[in-house]
């Protein structure tokens, strides 16, 4: 158990670090700065409000466990890349800046509150609220190339996901003792973070 700890130690220093470093408007650049697949990568690394929301399905993934763990960030990405193409066709959607915030609460306290329901309930879950997400990267991308900037945003989405799955797993003998206290914890303090930033 103790290697364990030690070996997430370096891990949750370095997602910290990253956490403390993002900022909510960080991820929203001028349209003249978008257009590479560099830029799609690097969009929702720097926007704390991305950041949580796609660590806690990871989070969220891992202490579902089975199937949910590559299908519920698959589902997210997947539904993130809809949003996506509805912006870019023009397409609305309503309250998309108040349901990013939002959906960084509610992934905080489902994993907070430990909620295992059926893989396709956190599939649909997940896939409603990343809708949100994809609609307001395309709706910043201005004229730049859709399909670069798309990959790249969508790699590191599932990026962020693995890192979310990572920490949980770090931690599975917690969960599979059904405490998984840790995980709990954060989930916690996601919740908390994104009511921050909303009241921000």
């Amino acid at each position: 158990m103790t290697p364990r700890i030690l070996l997430s130690a370096p891990l949750l220093a370095t997602v910290t670090a990253t956490l403390l470093a993002a900022t909510p408007a960080a991820a929203h650049l001028p349209p003249g700065e978008y257009g590479s697949f560099l830029a799609g990568v690097t969009h929702p690394l720097f926007g704390l409000d991305h950041v949580l929301a796609m660590i806690a399905v990871g989070l969220w993934a891992a202490q579902i466990g089975g199937r949910a763990i590559w299908q519920v960030p698959s589902a997210f990405v997947s539904a993130m890349l809809i949003g996506f193409g509805l912006a870019l066709a023009g397409l609305p959607l309503p309250f998309v800046e108040p349901m990013i915030l939002a959906s960084i609460i509610l992934l905080g306290v489902v994993v907070a509150l430990a909620l295992r329901p059926a893989t396709g309930w956190a599939m649909a879950a997940v896939a409603v609220l990343a809708l949100f997400h994809g609609h307001a990267h395309g709706g910043e991308l201005g004229s730049a190339a859709a399909m670069q900037f798309g990959a790249g945003f969508a790699l590191a989405t599932a990026g962020l996901h693995a890192v979310g799955l990572v920490i949980a797993l770090l931690f599975a003998r917690a969960l599979q003792n059904g405490s998984g206290l840790l995980v709990r914890v954060l989930g916690g303090m996601t919740s908390l973070a994104g009511a921050v930033i909303a009241l921000g």
